[in-house]
């Protein structure tokens, strides 16, 4: 008989892990067998019959991989990714114009610029993870300085940095009386930060909010950051997205970096090219036009290379070549373009659906803020009560925060959604 040990993992060690709520959430909805049920949990878009949708671009762009320009290999790509990848990334992100797209050169097959070094990632994810990684081991601060995130923001920001052991704070930003922005508080945490901390911003489309600042906050907000002397980290999921407009939801971090800001952006390819499995992403580092700007960011390429390549060797090619392949031709750019239109469009369409259905029905409250918010996501305002009791009496299965995906919406869910949504609300709470 084999003689046992225990374990050098017990419990005490090893705790397990609470379930991703999110992902828990899916595995709920595909368990229920009503024909009525309704998914307004996971962000990735739906068309109008709750389908998964290929974007035309993408299908042409993958036959034209396939057919046209010698098929696809496999072959492994640099450490930092496709070059012709990176620089139309950062060229999206920042526009053709953008001061930081000054003097091309290439280091260590690096495609980087005198004040930028873009690096492709594991999608957005891992462009948030390769930023703070590098801010942990590189960025001088004093011991316990944090970084600061949006109340609410995306539940992996906080998973992500505590990672990397960077202490983590918060600053107001969802007002749940009026369900817009508080900028006051926001504002006001800023400035009252400690000097040096890292402010993490979402360039557009809050997630999970779906309220965004205005051109006028953003440049207070701007000013505010400079006279604390703060790094900014821009989370980028949704450009183009949001409001069909690439230039449009990129104005902020365009703004930064015109301001002279130095500055890190994390930018995913999955909800506006609709290629979520294929984790498409790039991450940008910024410096300030400084005299020195073009031996900061060699210095700054070669230890990110070292960090993926400890991490992840190579990042994957078939995501980064559809993508590459659309924003460097005119003309598949240009289809790409409409195709945003397409399910920005109808996320905007299914948001005056919805604030229309609960008016007609004076559904008790107030409900312009579903129309006031953008990208795909909206807080609604349900508590969390009346998220469960909704999903127990209509299967309609959304976070308990209130916050639905948008996509999930069509014209023949809507009404049902809508009626369901005005019952709880007038029902009475229950102890």
């Amino acid at each position: 008989m084999i003689p046992t040990h225990p374990s050098a993992f017990p419990s005490d060690v090893v705790p397990q892990a609470p379930e991703d709520p999110l992902f828990g959430l899916m595995a709920a909805y595909r368990a229920d067998n009503s024909d009525q049920k309704v998914d307004l949990g996971i962000g990735a878009y739906r068309d109008n019959s709750a389908q998964p949708w290929v974007l035309p671009v993408v299908k042409k762009a993958d036959d034209i991989l396939r057919n046209e320009s010698g098929g696809i290999n496999y072959e492994y790509l640099p450490i930092a990714g496709l070059a012709t990848f990176t620089s139309a990334a950062a060229k999206l992100m920042l526009g053709e114009d953008s001061p930081a797209l000054k003097e091309k050169h290439v280091e260590l097959f690096i495609s980087s610029f005198d004040q930028l070094a873009s690096i492709q990632t594991i999608s957005g994810t891992g462009a948030v993870h390769l930023g703070a990684l590098f801010l942990s081991k590189f960025y001088s601060r004093p011991a316990g300085k944090p970084v600061y995130f949006s109340s609410p923001t995306w539940a992996n920001h906080y998973q992500i940095f505590s990672n990397v052991s960077i202490p983590m704070e918060s600053y107001p930003y969802f007002c749940a009386e009026t369900k817009g922005l508080d900028f006051a508080g926001m504002l006001s945490t800023i400035q009252s930060a400690t000097e040096g901390s890292i402010i993490v911003l979402h360039a557009c489309a809050h997630n999970p909010t779906g309220v965004d600042p205005t051109r006028d906050q953003w440049m207070e907000l701007a000013s505010a950051i400079r006279s604390k002397g703060h790094f900014p980290f821009f989370d980028c999921a949704y450009q183009g997205f949001a409001s069909g407009d690439v230039n449009r939801d990129a104005w902020a971090v365009r703004y930064f970096v015109s301001q002279g800001f130095e500055m890190c952006i994390a930018q995913s390819f999955a909800k506006n090219f609709g290629i979520y499995g294929q984790r498409a992403g790039c991450f940008h580092f910024v410096t300030g036009p400084n005299s020195d700007a073009s031996d900061t960011i060699n210095r700054i390429s070669s230890q990110l290379v070292l960090l993926q390549r400890s991490e992840i060797s190579n990042p994957p090619s078939y995501g980064a070549q559809i993508v590459s392949l659309v924003l460097n031709d005119e003309k598949l750019y240009k289809e790409w373009e409409s195709n945003l239109r397409t399910m920005s469009g109808r996320i905007i369409e299914m948001r005056t659906a919805l604030r229309t259905a609960l008016e007609a029905m004076e559904t008790p409250g107030t409900w312009h803020h579903i129309t006031d918010q953008i990208g795909m996501f909206s807080y609604t305002g349900l508590t969390e009560e009346q998220v469960l009791r909704l999903r127990k009496m209509a299967h309609v299965y959304m976070t308990k925060n209130g916050r639905i995906s948008m996509a999930g919406l069509n014209t023949n869910n809507i009404d049902y959604f809508a009626k369901a949504m005005d019952r709880v609300v007038r029902e009475p709470v229950h102890d």
